[in-house]
């Protein structure tokens, strides 16, 4: 259970995708305005005590470990997982944000966690209801539900978190969106708002 307010936490960036809509392209490595979708994702978890990056090394300022899933493209629980057996410390609670949501910013961690105060975690939701890979979740909960080795290739980041408590946390400002082809990516570049 998450206690009330931002507590002392990791962050899980989830960068180790095939992106095949982008042609394979390093999903991380991507620029907006000058910025790498990493770096953008590192400033929303910013507040994290640790962070540790699912994918292959990108140049960063910032202080991460980056580690490959196990096993590699196995998908977004496979990562999660690998990022959370690769933290040096343990911490009562996770950010888990894929690198390619540009819009999520340290404002939607920080509601994140508001909502969380008394359940299992937080997950933000698009107006169309789906869950996205951007939730705050108890190390213990998600501990508590992991699969073994074998059943982590392909397995669907719904079904893993489906037992938990999460409460969704409606997407302000598309804050949602994620950047899958390179028509989501010149959509999301051509956005007005300060701050990408």
């Amino acid at each position: 259970m998450i206690q009330g307010g931002l507590t002392s936490f990791a962050a899980i960036v989830l960068a180790g995708g095939r992106a095949t809509r982008l042609g394979g392209f390093d999903k991380a490595s991507i620029e907006i305005r000058g910025r790498t979708l990493l770096e953008i994702a590192l400033d929303a978890v910013v507040d994290a005590a640790e962070v540790v990056v699912v994918g292959h090394q990108v140049p960063t300022d910032r202080p991460a470990t980056f580690v490959v899933e196990d096993p590699q493209y196995g998908g977004p629980v496979a990562g999660l997982l690998t990022g959370r057996e690769s933290l040096l410390r343990e911490r009562s609670a996770l950010v888990v944000l894929a690198v390619d949501m540009p819009l999520v910013t340290m404002g939607t961690v920080r509601r994140l966690f508001e909502a969380a105060a008394g359940h299992d975690g937080a997950v933000l939701v698009g107006p169309d209801g789906r869950r996205q890979p951007a939730f705050v979740v108890s190390t213990a909960r998600l501990d508590a539900v992991c699969p073994d080795r074998e059943g982590r290739h392909g397995a669907a980041l719904r079904d893993l978190l489906a037992p938990l408590d999460l409460v969704e946390v409606p997407s302000v400002d598309e804050e949602h969106r994620d950047i899958d082809s390179w028509e989501d990516l010149r959509d999301i570049a051509a956005d007005p708002r300060e701050g990408l």
